[in-house]
Order: C-alpha cells, then sequence, then structure tokens
C-alpha cells in the first residue's frame, strides 16, 4: 500500500500542486522558505488533526487535499469495510476541505464521512514523524502509549478502559454517599421538613383552579344576583308572563287553527318545545346564584386563606401543584435512599470489588504483554542507535508497577537512556541532547514501524542537528524502513537526499507581488545539482558536484 498522488489546492503558498509519489525512499528538497512544512501541514489535514484556519491561502475562500492511496487489500480492506468504507479495486481517495469558518469536510471516496471515521482509517493508511516528535520522548506520560503500540493491546487497553470508567463511577457515587456524616444528617432534616410541609396542605390536583373560579363568582356575587334575577323575571317570572309563558300561549293560538291552517299544527308544536326548553334554561339561570345566598364574606376568607397556603408552596417547591408533587416525590426518594444508604455502600463496594477483579486480570494482561514488548523493543531500538553512531548507548524501557489502578492499567512507563559507557540509565529528559533524541526517535519508530504496518511514513526533518556521517546512516535507515513500506522524507541532509529512490523539488516564485509553490521530480542531472547546492551553499563548486555525484553512486 502507498500513497501515489498528492494534490494541494490554496494552502499558505501553494495555490495547486499535483505530486506523484513513488515506491521506496521518496525525498523533498528546497530552499528554507520554500514550502516544504506546507506539504506535511497538508498531509495533516488528511489524518483529521486540528489545524487553524489560517492555513488557507490569503485571498482564498477555502484550502483543500486530497490523496489517492492504492494497494488497499486483504486485512486493510476488511478493516475498512467494517468502518463502512469501501474500496475501489484496492484505491482509496481521501479528501478535505478547510473551509473559511474553521470547519473541515472530509471524504472518503467521495462520501461524506464523520472526523472519527477519517481518523481511524488514515491512521492505518500514513502516519507522520517530524521534529516535534521528539518532544515525546521527554514527556512521561506517553511512553506507555508509545509501548502499547508496540506490544499491539489495543483490545485490551479498550476492554480495560471500560472497566475502569465502570469502576469510577460506582467510586463516586460511594464517595457521594460516604460524605460528611453531618451534611446528610442535616439534608435528612431537610428532606424530612419539606415533605411534611407539603403534606399537611393536602394537595389535589385542579383544586387551585377550581377554587380561584370560585373567588372569582363571589367577589362579583352581588353583579351576579342581580343579572340572575333579571334573567330568571325575563324568561319566566314576570307578572304578565315571561318569554316561557308567551311562547306557550303563541303554541296554543296556532294549535286552534291547525285545522284550517297547513303548517299551523306543526309550529304550534315547535314553539310548545321551545317553551319547555326556555324553562329549562330559566331555571340553569336561577341556579347561578345557589351559592350566593347570604353574606360570601366567611367563604371568601377560606378561599383566600386556602390560596395564600398554596402560593407559599409554588414559591419554595415549584411553580404549579403538579411541581410541587413532584418535588414532593423526588425528596421522598432522596430520603429513602439516605435512610438505605448502608444498604446502598454495601452494594456500591460490591460492585467496586467485583469491576475491580475484573479489571486486575485485563491489567495483568497488560503487564505481561507490555513487559514482553519492552524487552523485545529495547534490544531492537539499542542495535538501531549502535547503527546511526550510538554505539555505547544503553537504552531501556522499564514496565513498573502503579501503586494503584490508572486510566492505562496497573503499571507504569519509563524510558531510560545511558549514553556514555560506565554511566547509570537515567530518564531520558535528563541526558539525551536534541541530536541524540531525534536519531532516538527515529530507532523507535522504525522498530515501532514493524508493527505498525501502516504503508507510507513520512518523517519531517529528522537529520536536524546531526553531522553528515551520521546523516547518511539515518538516510541508509530510512532506506531500509522503505524497504518494507513507502517513505517520505523533507530533509536539509545531502546525504539523505542522495539515497533516495525520488528526489522532488519544493521551489517557490513570485508572480505579481504574490508567492507560489511549485513541486517537481528531479532528473539525474538535478539531483546533482540540488544536492551540491545543499553541500555547498549559495557558491556550488565542481568539487561539491563531484561529491554529489560519488554520493549518488553510493547509492546505485
Amino acid at each position: 500500500m502507498m500513497l501515489r498522488h498528492l494534490h494541494i489546492e490554496n494552502i499558505a503558498v501553494v495555490k495547486s500542486a499535483d505530486i506523484d509519489f513513488s515506491s521506496g525512499l521518496s525525498v523533498l528538497t528546497g530552499e528554507t522558505g520554500a514550502g516544504k512544512s506546507v506539504i506535511i501541514d497538508s498531509v495533516k489535514l488528511l489524518t483529521g488533526k486540528k489545524v487553524s484556519r489560517d492555513l488557507i491561502r490569503t485571498g482564498e475562500d477555502f484550502a483543500y487535499c486530497e490523496a489517492v492511496f492504492d494497494g488497499v487489500d486483504g486485512e486493510l480492506e476488511t478493516f475498512f469495510s467494517e468502518l463502512g468504507v469501501e474500496c475501489d479495486e484496492g484505491e482509496m481517495l481521501i479528501s478535505v476541505k478547510l473551509g473559511a469558518d474553521g470547519k473541515t469536510l472530509p471524504k472518503i471516496n467521495g462520501r461524506t464521512v464523520t472526523k472519527t471515521t477519517l481518523r481511524d482509517v488514515s491512521a492505518r493508511l500514513i502516519s507522520i514523524h517530524g521534529q516535534k516528535d521528539s518532544d515525546i520522548l521527554v514527556d512521561e506520560k506517553s511512553y506507555i502509549d508509545l509501548l502499547d503500540s508496540y506490544a499491539l493491546c489495543h483490545a485490551e487497553r479498550q476492554e480495560y478502559s471500560e472497566l475502569y470508567g465502570e469502576m469510577r463511577r460506582y467510586k463516586k457515587m460511594l464517595d457521594l454517599l460516604m460524605s460528611d456524616d453531618a451534611a446528610l444528617s442535616r439534608e435528612r432534616d431537610m428532606l424530612v421538613f419539606q415533605i411534611k410541609d407539603i403534606d399537611s396542605a393536602r394537595l389535589r390536583i385542579g383544586e387551585e383552579q377550581m377554587l380561584t373560579d370560585e373567588l372569582k363568582k363571589l367577589e362579583n356575587a352581588e353583579k351576579i344576583n342581580k343579572q340572575v334575577k333579571l334573567s330568571y323575571k325575563i324568561l319566566k317570572g314576570a307578572e304578565n308572563g315571561g318569554v316561557v309563558s308567551l311562547l306557550g300561549r303563541a303554541a296554543a293560538s296556532l294549535s286552534q287553527i291547525s285545522s284550517v291552517v297547513d303548517g299551523a299544527g306543526e309550529l304550534s308544536e315547535k314553539l310548545l318545545d321551545m317553551s319547555y326548553e326556555v324553562d329549562d334554561m330559566a331555571e340553569q339561570v336561577y341556579s347561578y346564584a345557589d351559592d350566593l345566598d347570604g353574606d360570601p364574606t366567611e367563604r371568601l376568607d377560606k378561599i383566600q386563606a386556602r390560596l395564600e397556603e398554596i402560593n407559599k408552596l409554588k414559591k419554595r417547591y415549584g411553580e404549579s401543584v403538579e411541581k410541587i408533587l413532584e418535588f414532593r416525590a423526588e425528596a421522598q426518594a432522596r430520603l429513602d435512599e439516605i435512610e438505605t444508604s448502608d444498604e446502598k455502600c454495601d452494594e456500591y463496594r460490591a460492585k467496586i470489588n467485583q469491576i475491580s477483579e475484573r479489571a486486575r486480570a485485563v491489567a495483568r494482561r497488560l503487564t505481561q504483554m507490555r513487559a514482553t514488548a519492552a524487552s523485545d523493543a529495547s534490544e531492537k531500538v539499542e542495535e538501531v542507535l549502535e547503527y546511526l553512531d550510538m554505539p555505547s548507548v544503553k537504552f531501556e524501557i522499564r514496565v513498573m508497577e502503579a501503586p494503584d489502578f490508572t486510566p492505562s492499567g496497573c503499571d507504569t512507563v519509563a524510558f531510560t537512556v545511558a549514553t556514555n559507557p560506565g554511566e547509570p540509565k537515567k530518564p531520558m529528559a535528563e541526558i539525551a541532547s536534541g541530536g541524540e533524541l531525534s536519531r532516538i526517535m527515529l530507532a523507535l519508530r522504525s522498530v515501532l514501524n514493524q508493527k505498525d504496518n501502516v504503508g507510507c511514513s513520512i518523517y519531517d526533518e529528522v537529520d536536524t542537528g546531526i553531522s553528515g556521517k551520521t546523516s547518511r546512516k539515518i538516510g541508509l535507515k530510512l532506506s531500509q524502513i522503505a524497504a518494507d513500506g513507502q517513505v517520505i522524507c523533507v530533509t536539509h541532509s545531502a546525504q539523505i537526499a542522495t539515497l533516495a529512490d525520488t528526489h522532488l523539488l519544493i521551489s517557490k516564485t513570485e508572480k505579481e507581488g504574490r508567492a507560489f509553490t511549485t513541486v517537481r521530480r528531479l532528473d539525474a542531472d538535478e539531483r546533482v545539482e540540488e544536492a551540491a547546492r545543499i553541500l555547498g551553499g549559495i557558491n556550488v563548486t565542481e568539487a561539491q558536484k563531484q561529491a554529489a555525484r560519488d554520493m549518488l553512486s553510493e547509492k546505485k
């Protein structure tokens, strides 16, 4: 599997660039500021890493990068298929568009995917190792992750992580129950008071609305009585007959002519029916005043007192009777929990012990895998370091027991090194120089790559701070790594560049006041010129060109 083609658009000084890569070792060189870092930043965009919108070329609305990988088959193709990503005859196209708002749009084979899927896929296709990677070696927190990537214990780490999270959750619940006894006592007393306060009111759903309606009626008793009497009098109670009486008389009159006038009988019956209906209405109107006899003051006082009682409870516990009763139910549940806290504590302790046993069993497997991997990796790293002109170095990955469960297991991991004979091994941060850290990182990566199974590895200026002889050996090591997988290296070293199978030159030009970066593959003569430039700087001599030819001949 390899990266075959890279397209970059509107990224920093690059307006548009297309780069074809080959198998083996490819190097990218160019003068400082030509845009070599832009290539790395573009690939980082494809790996799902967070990038700044400042990456977008000035004056443009977006940045875009896409890469074509081929040779994706076997287990890798199956892995991608399980993620919901299908290959096209062994090919995979990954693209990411970065908008002016800082948001990215990742796609795989033309289909939009999540950032998580992008990261999962790209992690199996490409790895980037730069100068800042050496900082990992002085960050003790990263050691256990580096070792685990070599030990291939991802499944065990995931299983342990889930158990650790569950164990933490139960411990938190237990801590809450076992908090300060005085605080729990105060909370219990408060809950008892609140429940009694609500219960004493004997609240009923709908009661408040009924009382409000009755209050309004009592407050308007005089008006209601007056209008009810008037309405009743009109309908039924007048001395000369109300509506009911008049309808009855009309019905009787029409009944007298029903035998001689067609329809008079039917109309008489309708009027009679209406008189009955109006009579019922009159009685209903009269009933409106049933509750208003006598002085309403006493009933008004009772209703107002009851509503005031409900309003006080609303201010304390909720905006309605329903909310107050919900509060009461929650308070009762919490009170029950507190009163049964001893039982709950025992239950949580049992859960924690049960989960701890399972977690410790997984942690023991992790420890065994780490110890085996640490021994194997330490030996191989020492071999690589000896080759990279650090023959006296002693490197050891130590796996030690942690005092308690940690998020990554029951171990702590230390990277120790002694760079000179007779010196004891000490923590990496206390011993190694910048150049030594670069070589140790390269040694680690070359060893880890045997397990990563990543098809394309990119190394960004790993030769920084290293002399020519050692740079040559780094180049040879990169060539060895490239024999089993594609390697792309950004370098300032002629010793490394002349060992490449493919040499790409990054150059910057100016047009209409704007900078433009281009990338092109060098032929044999151009490789001599570029290697000589790196060796000699501004004024390239024939001796430097000959030195470049000699180094290129060594490659052959």
